[in-house]
């Protein structure tokens, strides 16, 4: 019942706001079309409250601030509309301006809230592509709007500073725009009925202060852009999905799109944009403007890749670890010994010093996984590694050569020296556990697979002797004649 109730208030409120439009499209201007326009911007007021009473969402702030930028855009309306059919005087500028510009703090307020909501942690990549769109857009915006209403000196001061505050406003709108476009999250209906709110809103607010700057515009088609905005707005907060909009995502491999990185070639490109069409067109050339906004955009462009460029690094280091580490213990797998055991030695031959190797296996240890289960099994391994590594030295090398058994690279030592030391790992073997080993100094010429052969034929010979001791191959010892 409670789910049928949300769905018919959110079907409710299209449907009527629709026809609420359609009646406003042939509605002629004056007094009844304005009073209509301000009663769908009023009841897009109460449409968001009452989502909010009816959905319970986490961060109930947002919808407060979005509803009361809404109620001063309604405000504005009301002023704007008794100046002009009641005290019949021209109503710009007037305190409905201050009411309208309201609008902009308020949204941009309630959509950081949201934007603080959807990310766990610090989005600078996000962050970054926001600053880049609205660095643009700001510079396009202030050639081609504030800029020529600032420069009008047939203006009186407080008429220019509102004429440039609308459009400033914009930007203000895009850059917010831009980070909750860039925020991790759900993409639910709620979500884009949101977006698509904002940008119409965009779209009116900048249509009209174009037009605006052509000729005296009262009334037309970018009313209607409008109320289509306030309709969004208020089946964004009545749709059940709005519950979610604010809630922390997940966290997630960072990917950038193609669409993206359109969007950001594009602005990033608006600076020079600009430049060769005043130069073609032989305007007069914002330097001063274009100049910084080329510089903001070069550096935060700058900042990006240099994120991108980190990122790839640190993913190289992870793939370098998991493709030389174990999963389990930690420690070097055998591809790692693969590759570090002949440095060993060449470096060994190099400096003219022994070399040692040793094979260490946990005993019994199938018969410790019947008991105890696997996973039991897999915590001794990993203590037995942590431990074992605990009493070698930096340059030594233990690494997992394959189940319960692991391999140690001692350089420099010879075969008594490398006993002491494996006698040692034995000793702290955790869980009462014991481990045999078979011990094998290089003798200078052979290969690695042959100088692990011998280590491996010494731990064979350990454990027929009765397990938990060390065994050392002779020097020269030939592995295969050894087992047979």
């Amino acid at each position: 019942m409670i789910l049928r109730a949300e769905s018919s208030a959110w079907s409710l409120w299209m449907t009527t706001g629709v026809l609420a439009i359609v009646v406003h499209l042939w509605v002629p201007a004056g007094a009844p079309n304005a009073i209509l326009n301000e009663g769908i911007g009023a009841a897009t007021v109460v449409a968001i409250l009452v989502g909010v009473r009816l959905h319970r969402p986490a961060r109930p702030r947002l919808w407060y601030l979005l509803a009361a930028a809404q109620a001063a855009v309604m405000v504005g309306d009301a002023l704007f509309d008794y100046y002009k059919y009641v005290l019949h005087q021209d109503p710009y500028p007037s305190m409905a301006d201050v009411s309208y510009l309201m609008l902009y703090p308020l949204t941009a307020a309630g959509l950081f809230i949201l934007i603080k909501g959807r990310t766990s942690g610090r989005d600078r990549a996000g962050l970054l592509d926001a600053a880049i769109i609205a660095t643009g857009l700001g510079l396009l915006s202030w050639v081609f709007l504030m800029q020529p209403l600032a420069g009008d000196l047939s203006r009186s001061l407080p008429t220019r500073l509102i004429d440039v505050a609308y459009p400033a406003g914009d930007v203000l709108l895009v850059a917010m725009l831009a980070r909750v476009l860039t925020t991790p999250g759900a993409r639910t209906l709620s979500y884009w009925l949101l977006a698509a709110s904002q940008i119409l809103t965009l779209v009116a607010d900048v249509t009209f202060s174009v037009l605006n700057t052509m000729s005296n515009y009262e009334f037309g088609p970018v009313d209607d852009i409008f109320l289509l905005a306030y309709v969004m707005l208020g089946a964004c907060a009545l749709h059940p999905s709005m519950r979610s909009l604010s809630e922390v995502a997940p966290d997630r491999a960072p990917r950038i799109s193609r669409a993206r990185l359109a969007v950001l070639a594009g602005t990033s490109l608006l600076a020079p944009a600009i430049l060769i069409w005043q130069g073609a067109t032989h305007r007069h050339i914002e330097w001063l403007a274009v100049s910084a906004g080329s510089i903001a955009l070069f550096l935060l462009v700058v900042g990006r890749i240099s994120g991108l460029v980190a990122q790839v690094q640190d993913q190289a280091a992870q793939l370098a670890a998991l493709a030389h580490n174990d999963g389990l213990t930690g420690v070097p797998n055998r591809r790692a010994w693969d590759l570090e055991l002949p440095r060993e030695l060449a470096r060994a031959r190099r400096a003219r010093v022994p070399a040692s190797v040793a094979l260490l296996d946990v005993d019994h240890f199938k018969l410790y996984n019947d008991r105890y289960g696997h996973q039991a099994g897999d915590e001794l391994l990993k203590e037995a590694a942590g431990a074992w590594n605990a009493q070698l030295r930096p340059g030594d090398l233990l690494a997992r050569y394959g189940g319960e058994e692991f391999g140690v690279v001692l350089p420099g030592l010879t075969a008594e020296q490398a006993v002491e030391v494996i006698d040692r790992l034995r000793q702290v073997t955790p869980l009462d556990q014991t481990v045999s080993a078979g011990v094998a100094c290089w003798d200078g010429v052979e290969s690695p697979a042959q100088l692990v052969a011998r280590a491996d034929t010494a731990l064979y010979e350990a454990k027929h002797a009765g397990r938990n001791r060390v065994t050392v191959s002779p020097v020269g010892s030939d592995p295969d004649l050894v087992r047979s």
